[in-house]
């Protein structure tokens, strides 16, 4: 009952060949000397301009997030202090 039963083994005869297998050459790509990205004055321009643009938006954006966050903190701390004005008075 615990014993392992393993399926037979395959019968089926080997394929053998007659004729040997011919290696076909894969086609090669040709070679280009010059270099894969080519930066002229006006793209070296232009990388520098964008790069400057991005620079600037996203200081922009994590500036106003951070004056958000101030905002939000110096009203927060306003509120509690007029609601802990109101309590003090409420229990006198």
């Amino acid at each position: 009952m615990f014993t392992p039963k393993y399926p037979k083994p395959d019968t089926a005869p080997a394929i053998t060949t007659t004729t040997p297998a011919v290696p076909i050459p894969a086609p090669s790509a040709p070679v280009s000397n010059r270099p894969a990205l080519q930066l002229t004055p006006g793209s070296t321009l232009t990388l520098v301009a964008g790069g400057g643009a991005l620079v600037l938006v996203v200081g922009a954006v994590l500036v106003s997030m951070l004056l958000a966050v101030a905002i939000t903190a110096a009203s927060v701390a306003v509120c509690a202090v007029v609601v802990r004005s109101i309590l003090k008075e409420h229990k006198a």
